[in-house]
């Protein structure tokens, strides 16, 4: 069962973002011994569809870090992503057009590197009436490059009007994508030791989706980084009453990783019970969440969570706490609640 967030809190850090964007590149406050970010290297666009392009680019150094990447079309600012993320898709965009696309990374201090080199991509003529989807990709293969990277190749799928593109996944997480020509791909931003089952997909250029592709494990070489770091900190949970009935409330600091983490899985008594998905931006610093679990007082709970991770694989469970509905606490506007370590 899917549930939204109840209780949702941004933290210090969301006031921060507002101050950060800003009309011009930056740099003439830079502080002595900071660099500016470098321009992004490796910066490919490919035709997702008949409105939208695909962008993707390779992390810049920065010194402080590089807290966002900024997407242009032409001069025009089109996405903006946080500094994890490496790829976009860029939406609303003509039919038959080409584009030329560059990226640009800012550091924490709001200063912003040079333009990566530009990029053209060319999107595909719509095509009316269609609602074919491609053939399935056919016989995937797939390899461990080292620890953090997986080579894949497949058959290439068929469309009445000519397939677009092909959507690589982990899980269910779209995590890659590749031009309609290419056969192949090289994921990057993967954990040592880790088990993952990618499939492929097809698009074409009304954005009609192919059945998924048989699935290809993988497991990455080990490494020094194997799973650590990967379960939210600072796990807090209380409980409260409100109408008659009893809610736990979680808290929690999300884990370091490459992209960002918009999906948790509670798990309550030792077993799975909720999923909750941000909406919208996911918040910086401590989030908050809170659900139902009945009217019973003195129920005992045990509880944690895990996080979802940007390669579409779980992450590792918080540590557990423990909650008894209607415990003795400090009384908050008419709620009780108490957190045992």
């Amino acid at each position: 069962m899917r549930r939204v967030p109840l209780a949702l809190k941004c933290g210090p850090l969301c006031g921060s973002l507002l101050v950060l964007t800003s009309c011009g590149w930056g740099g003439a406050d830079q502080n002595p011994g900071e660099r500016l970010p470098s321009a992004p290297l490796g910066v490919t666009a490919a035709a997702g569809s008949a409105t939208s392009v695909h962008v993707m680019w390779n992390v810049a150094s920065a010194d402080p870090k590089i807290t966002r990447y900024e997407i242009y079309r032409g001069t025009t600012k089109v996405e903006e992503v946080p500094g994890a993320e490496h790829m976009v898709d860029v939406t609303r965009l003509e039919p038959a057009t080409t584009y030329v696309f560059t990226v640009r990374a800012r550091n924490a201090a709001g200063d912003a590197g040079p333009p990566s080199k530009p990029v053209r991509a060319t999107t595909p003529a719509q095509s009316s009436a269609d609602d074919t989807a491609p053939s399935r990709p056919g016989t995937p293969h797939g390899k461990a490059v080292g620890s953090r990277a997986v080579q894949l190749s497949w058959e290439r799928s068929t469309d009445d009007r000519g397939v677009t593109s092909y959507d690589v996944y982990q899980g269910t997480s779209k995590i890659h994508s590749v031009g309609g020509g290419q056969t192949a791909a090289v994921v990057t931003g993967l954990r040592p030791g880790t088990h993952y089952r990618f499939t492929v997909r097809a698009r074409d250029a009304a954005d009609n989706l192919s059945a998924a592709s048989a699935t290809v494990p993988v497991t990455t070489a080990r490494g020094a980084a194997d799973n650590r770091g990967t379960a939210p900190t600072d796990f807090r949970a209380t409980t409260h009453r409100a109408d008659g009935a009893y809610y736990i409330d979680l808290s929690w600091v999300a884990p370091e990783a490459d992209g960002v983490i918009t999906e948790y899985q509670i798990h309550l008594d030792g077993a799975p019970v909720t999923s909750l998905v941000w909406g919208g931006t996911p918040p910086s610093g401590r989030s908050t969440y809170s659900f139902y679990v009945g009217r019973e007082a003195g129920a005992a709970h045990r509880v944690r969570l895990r996080a979802k991770l940007p390669d579409g694989t779980w992450g590792g469970l918080s540590a557990e706490r423990s909650v008894t509905t209607g415990a003795t606490g400090k009384e908050t506007n008419g709620s009780a609640g108490r957190e045992t370590n």
